[in-house]
């Protein structure tokens, strides 16, 4: 705690000398509070607000999204309700409120339980493959700079999502010399180092073709990759978070994982939503996410300018995460995401 120096006033025509104590910083904030009966009567409003913002976080799952899926849109930002907490302490101080200041405590407990693990630095290293995913953005004004950024990166197997057939020719042109193996179905494509084979596409429920599976045969053996674009939601004022195509993509895309019959399956893709959001339970609940397992931070994603969620994902099983990472901007609105795994 920064103190003010010790200042030392010396009258001589006194033969005088007062030397003044410092106090803290945080003492003089408090300065009046001793012997003030008020501190334990005022600030009930922001103990109210304290412990509401306790029960968002911690019985998020119970808030439904009967009405304008508010439970969704709750867990995608719900990380960020922890900006709340400084406020309320702030505001706590101003009003000289005790009761609030102790209220403030159970939403801050609540947080660090909830994403101090994020926080901490779980990266390792080693690990046999390293994989990336992107939505490059079908309205990317430099595709082919995009491309030389992903490869950049090192990776091993590159999954790109919201391709258009006339990007697909510059993405493999720029790519080609680096992954030798590619497969491309509708607006998704994986481009690869080792041989790929088994490739289709994935049904999501769409109508037209957003995700696919193939097989990456890398030197510890064969791995199932899955990448998929799900529908994206959007925030209205007289719908909410309008996002059900996004939920009936996500249960068809757990399905069709829950088949896969290789053991070590990767998905990697823009799948519309966080790890906290309830309606990706059906992919959630089967696999690992990277960053969760073995990154630093959050890892937001989205938007790039900005990133605000974690939308674009790496989730594994079947195998070990060893690294996760967010990789510089590109041209497009998404920053693209890496993982390095252990076979």
């Amino acid at each position: 705690m920064a103190q003010q120096a010790y200042a030392t006033d010396t009258d001589s025509g006194e033969g005088h000398t007062r030397t003044g104590r410092p106090a803290s910083r945080l003492r003089r904030l408090f300065t009046g509070w001793r012997g003030d009966p008020g501190i334990w009567r005022r600030g009930l409003v922001l103990t109210g607000l304290a412990v509401l913002l306790a029960l968002v976080m911690i019985l998020h799952a119970q808030i439904p999204n009967s009405i304008g899926n508010l439970g969704s849109l709750n867990e995608t930002f719900l990380p960020w309700l922890g900006a709340f907490v400084p406020v309320l302490f702030l505001l706590a101080v101003v009003r000289k409120s005790a009761t609030a200041l102790i209220a403030v405590l159970v939403p801050a407990v609540t947080w660090a339980n909830l994403f101090g693990g994020l926080v901490t630095d779980k990266t390792g290293s080693g690990g046999d493959l390293t994989v990336v995913t992107h939505n490059v953005n079908a309205e990317n004004p430099d595709p082919a700079a995009t491309a030389r950024g992903v490869a950049a990166s090192g990776a091993d197997v590159v999954a790109l999502e919201e391709l258009t057939p006339q990007a697909v020719p510059v993405y493999s042109r720029v790519l080609e010399s680096t992954y030798r193996y590619h497969e491309v179905e509708g607006t998704v494509g994986v481009w690869s180092k080792y041989p790929l084979s088994g490739t289709r596409p994935v049904d999501i429920k769409l109508g037209w073709t957003r995700a696919m599976r193939t097989t990456v045969t890398a030197p510890q053996g064969p791995v199932a990759v899955y990448t998929a674009h799900l529908p994206s939601v959007r925030v209205k004022l007289n719908a909410g978070f309008t996002a059900s195509r996004r939920d009936q993509s996500a249960d068809a895309l757990g399905e069709a994982i829950a088949r896969e019959p290789l053991e070590r399956v990767v998905l990697l893709g823009d799948l519309n939503g966080t790890m906290n959001d309830r309606a990706l339970n059906g992919v959630t609940a089967q696999m690992r996410s990277t960053q969760g397992a073995a990154g630093s931070g959050f890892g937001f994603s989205w938007p790039a300018a900005f990133p605000l969620a974690r939308i674009d994902q790496i989730l594994v099983k079947g195998v070990e995460p060893v690294k996760s990472w967010t990789l510089p901007r590109t041209s497009s609105d998404h920053l693209p995401v890496a993982a390095r795994i252990t076979l």
